[in-house]
């Protein structure tokens, strides 16, 4: 039990004497990143390789970390000149300043950091990225103190996203600028040295600008350009090679297959492209956990995946190439939203408002038609209804057109027998038999107007408005009921206006309204004994509207009753339906008119119906009915 506890005591003690020599080796190393990139990183892809990385480093919360860059731009320059200048300058700018960690961005790069980590860093570990496989056998960095991220550019990819953007590929271009200056792509050399899977391979690589615009200008149609790169004209003047692409771009008469996302703004169509932000990003990843205290064996060299299907939407639509036809998972920049997605809710708000104005409009002609179908079944009840009316008033008057027929029927047959009387004679006066026959005419006339005048009451017709005479309307009215008033001891008289009064309506039915204010009338004097008179008048009122009024010396209506009269079934008959006065205010009101009813001072009642005047003439009338 002793040694038990002497055991545990002695790990404890060797445990708290180690922690803190830890400790001390964690908090030595500076937490300050050294960024050597070997191009210039003003150009845009090392730039958002730097991006990358920063953003990374900003993103760490558990210490601050200074970064510094520095930007070789081995690209355009190289010598042993040139490499002993940058030593010396990055040994003097940073002689008083610890580095914890070195990345190199590049195998230019890297290359030289192996070569002065002994004189400049000898203590901070190197993090590369952007080495490709060849490059990172060919260097072979010491596993003690170096690690980093390997990409893997194939040409195979840049073919197969030829391929995707020309369907019937069968020519490709390779732009760029010569092997030796290419930081990246070396290895294509082989590929295309070995045979591009049976293409013809037109090698524009090293070639002055001007010849390269030439070339890219004429290629066959079922070709594409595969873009690796160009950093000068070949006459001296030297440019980022997103410029360049952006020369060519603009000659050319075939998509342009590029490999890295930066690419893709001058005029490249896109590809299997390096994504530049995660390549900064990868190598801080490394540089931080490095700074945290992990040892170098924890993060192990390895194969970043960086490289994505991405293509430009503009370029697509310049040479129609279908979505569809891209590799899966592929994704589109520069789409150019459709009036749908940019006005999204706005679209949203006017669909909405369009449906519910068709809707409602759709509901409005529901109900006008409705309304139409209603409005025109209404008026056939109407019609029907006043029909009946028509049937009845008739019915009330049925002796009195009997008598008014009779007497032209037995004038024509006492006129008859006189005739035979007369031809029957030895010497018959032929001009005396002329006249009878002229009587016998009259009096057939006579009994065809009564019959018309019936046929015109009972028939049974559809509404139909059309210019007439209201003079005319209100004479036959009169003229039919004279008979009748005759029978019932009733003085008709009847003054018309000296203008024809043409209003627009249905003359049957505003004849039958007439009736039915003259026989109500001669119903209300029934028991009177004496004076019973019944005055029609037609007049102008204004401009506008022609008024007739059928006034009585009855005993009038009752002053409460006044708002009452024309409601239906309303009467003050011991035998009356209540109708005749309804009917009347609905067809008056169906001819846009207004009808009224009033006591006159000196006794009796008087009915007003005005109807809008159509047009008017000067033709003076007067005309009197008296019974006998």
């Amino acid at each position: 039990m002793d040694k038990a506890f002497r055991l545990c005591g002695l790990i404890i003690v060797l445990a708290a004497l180690l922690w803190p020599a830890s400790l001390l080796a964690q908090q030595a190393r500076p937490h300050s990143i050294l960024v050597l990139d070997q191009s210039d990183r003003r150009g845009p892809f090392y730039y958002q390789v730097f991006t990358g990385l920063r953003a990374a480093v900003s993103a760490h919360s558990h210490a601050p970390t200074t970064v510094y860059t520095e930007s070789l731009d081995l690209n355009r320059f190289g010598g042993a000149a040139y490499q002993e200048g940058l030593r010396q300058f990055l040994e003097a700018k940073y002689r008083d300043r610890p580095i914890g960690v070195v990345v190199a961005i590049g195998a230019a790069a890297l290359e030289l950091v192996l070569r002065w980590h002994s004189q400049l860093w000898p203590d901070a570990p190197v993090v590369f990225a952007l080495v490709e496989e060849r490059d990172f056998i060919r260097l072979r960095p010491p596993a003690a103190y170096v690690t980093g991220g390997i990409v893997q550019q194939k040409l195979d990819d840049a073919i197969k996203a030829a391929r995707a953007v020309v369907p019937n590929l069968s020519t490709v271009a390779i732009v760029g600028a010569e092997w030796e200056r290419q930081v990246l792509f070396r290895n294509w050399k082989e590929q295309i040295a070995a045979g591009v899977d049976g293409m013809h391979v037109v090698e524009l690589i090293g070639r002055p600008m001007s010849e390269v615009l030439e070339r890219v200008a004429a290629l066959p149609r079922d070709s594409a350009i595969i873009y690796s790169g160009m950093y000068s004209d070949g006459s001296g003047n030297y440019y980022p090679p997103s410029d360049a692409l952006a020369f060519i771009a603009e000659k050319a008469n075939r998509p342009i297959v590029v490999p890295a996302e930066t690419f893709l703004e001058p005029g490249g169509i896109g590809g299997y492209v390096l994504v530049p932000s995660l390549i900064g990003a990868d190598a801080a990843r490394r540089a931080l956990r490095i700074l945290d205290g992990e040892q170098l064996d924890a993060v192990p060299v390895s194969i970043v995946d960086v490289v994505k299907p991405v293509f430009n939407w503009r370029q697509m639509r310049r040479w129609n190439v279908s979505e569809s036809s891209l590799p899966a998972g592929s994704e589109i920049r520069f789409r150019e939203p459709t009036f749908f997605e940019r006005y999204r809710w706005r679209a949203a708000a006017l669909g909405a408002a369009l449906l519910i104005q068709a809707a409602l409009i759709a509901f409005l002609l529901h109900e006008r038609h409705m309304r139409r179908h209603a409005e025109v079944e209404s008026r056939d009840r109407m019609s029907e209804l006043a029909h009946i009316n028509r049937q009845a008033t008739a019915g009330e008057l049925s002796s009195s057109i009997a008598h008014e027929l009779n007497q032209p029927l037995g004038s024509i047959l006492t006129n008859a027998e006189s005739a035979e009387l007369i031809l029957a004679s030895k010497n018959p006066d032929l001009d005396e038999v002329k006249e009878i026959i002229s009587d016998i005419k009259r009096d057939d006339l006579r009994a065809s107007e009564v019959i018309r005048r019936m046929r015109s009451l009972l028939k049974r017709a559809p509404f139909e408005t059309k210019e007439i005479d209201l003079n005319q309307i209100m004479r036959d009215a009169f003229d039919f009921l004279s008979l009748q008033a005759s029978a019932r001891n009733v003085a008709f008289y009847l003054q018309t206006s000296p203008e024809v009064l043409r209003v627009k309506g249905d003359p049957v039915q505003l004849q039958q309204v007439i009736l039915n204010l003259v026989v109500n009338s001669m119903d209300a004097m029934a028991r009177m004994p004496y004076g019973r008179t019944v005055i029609g008048r037609t007049e102008v009122n204004g401009s506008a509207s022609a008024v007739i009024s059928i006034s009585d010396s009855g005993p009038g209506i009752p002053q409460d009753k006044l708002n009452e009269i024309f409601d239906p079934f309303f009467t003050t008959k011991e035998q009356g339906m209540g109708i005749g006065l309804s009917i009347a205010r609905t067809i008056v009101l169906a001819h846009n008119g207004q009808i009224w009813a009033e006591n006159q001072p000196g006794g009796g009642a008087a009915f007003h119906l005005s109807l809008p005047l159509v047009a008017q003439s000067t033709q003076r009338y007067f005309h009197r009915v008296e019974g006998s």
